[in-house]
């Protein structure tokens, strides 16, 4: 069996260390980072990536992390392969949870914050951002006036496109 390689980004922060008074965590990708993320994406390049975490308790055991992450990233286009640029600029918020479980009636709620539930009182907030990193990458970037290869066939005009053999199934000729 072979072990995982580590986790590219990783800043643990832990809860209990957490005071009554907000705290803020920056977090910035150095290049050995960013190159790790984008072959764990695989993509050609994370050229710059950061967050900063607003943490504030709200409970014994939990606390809120607002995160405004910061990123840009060079992804292969869907249909040409060439290199398309993207700028990504996100807020999101989660709920820290220590030893517990999540609040089912939140997960109800599309606009509730995601618990992020850990065993102990340490959390991971680097793997939480390239977390959201990949939740924000366009799965099919596109370069602007990049259009997909002609379909082959005969050249007949209701050819063109995948479903025409379907289309002469419903409607006899």
């Amino acid at each position: 069996m072979t072990d995982a390689p580590p986790f590219p980004l990783s800043r643990h922060f832990d809860l209990a260390r957490l005071g009554d008074a907000a705290q803020e965590v920056t977090i910035d990708a150095d290049a050995e980072a960013r190159a790790a993320i984008a072959r764990q994406f695989g993509i050609p390049a994370v050229e710059a990536l950061s967050g900063r975490f607003h943490i504030s308790r709200i409970g014994p055991d939990q606390a809120e992390a607002r995160l405004e992450l910061a990123a840009h990233v060079i992804q292969s286009c869907v249909v040409s392969l060439e290199p398309v640029e993207q700028t990504i600029a996100e807020r999101t918020s989660f709920r820290l949870l220590a030893g517990g479980e999540p609040d089912d009636a939140g997960s109800l709620d599309p606009d509730a914050p995601d618990d992020i539930v850990a065993d102990g009182t340490v959390f991971d907030l680097g793997a939480l951002l390239v977390e959201q990193l990949a939740l924000a990458l366009d799965p099919y970037p596109r370069r602007p006036g990049a259009e997909p290869p002609a379909a082959s066939g005969t050249g007949a005009k209701d050819e063109a496109h995948p479903f025409a053999a379907l289309a002469r199934l419903r409607r006899p000729d």
